[in-house]
């Protein structure tokens, strides 16, 4: 479960940023702390140790191992077909322990808001460099776009009021994220991956304290 979060979480950005292997995504700075941040920072704190072998184990095998291993050849288009079908268990389930937990905050999460606003980013089918690029498939995804009419690159405004259906869809995340105080972290970090070409990297940057 947790290499599958790190996984989705590298297949949106790679798409967004013109990667074409998971062994490629490793050698770069953002997407390699952006797994690492979401893995040990946001994850650890919640996962249950199955006893066969320690989380921390796997997910330290995961990105110092098989992830940047060119032998075992794998691509983000092709881990990010069906994203609508997997966010609910590699995040929401994320999102619901912290809510579960008294000693931790939901909404002190940022960069699994981050890698959801990627994937909302990814659905409008243009690249980092505002290039049309093909979606990869996915039963929801004609019915996401739909609702995602209207906004593009380089006009954050036109985010206002397209969001709230899909970020308040349980059926999705497996809770309301709006009704969870998420909504308006996500929004506003989508606004900044449409402020123009290049502002995928920038707002990595940002988030990422690169």
């Amino acid at each position: 479960m947790t290499r599958s979060r790190l996984h989705t979480a590298l297949a949106v950005y790679g798409c967004l940023l013109g990667c074409d292997s998971i062994a490629a995504e490793m050698k770069d700075p953002e997407l390699k702390a952006l797994i690492e941040k979401v893995g040990y920072d946001e994850g650890m704190p919640v996962v249950t140790d199955p006893g066969i072998i320690k989380p921390l184990d796997f997910i330290h095998e995961a990105i110092d191992q098989r992830f940047p291993n060119p032998f075992m050849p794998d691509t983000p288009q092709r881990i990010a077909m069906d994203t609508s079908q997997k966010v609910g268990i590699r995040y929401g389930e994320t999102i619901k322990s912290y809510v579960q937990r008294p000693d931790l905050d939901v909404t002190s999460l940022t960069y699994i808001p981050l890698v959801i606003a990627g994937w909302i980013r990814y659905l409008l089918a243009v690249n980092d460099a505002g290039h049309p690029f093909e979606c990869s498939g996915d039963p929801m995804l004609a019915s996401l776009q739909e609702q995602l009419s209207g906004v593009k690159l380089g006009d954050p405004d036109s985010v206002n009021g397209k969001l709230n259906g899909i970020l308040s869809n349980p059926g999705i995340f497996g809770s309301d994220l709006v009704e969870l105080g998420l909504g308006e972290k996500i929004e506003g970090m989508v606004r900044e991956l449409l402020a123009g070409p290049g502002a995928v990297r920038a707002t990595l940057k940002k988030h990422l304290g690169h």
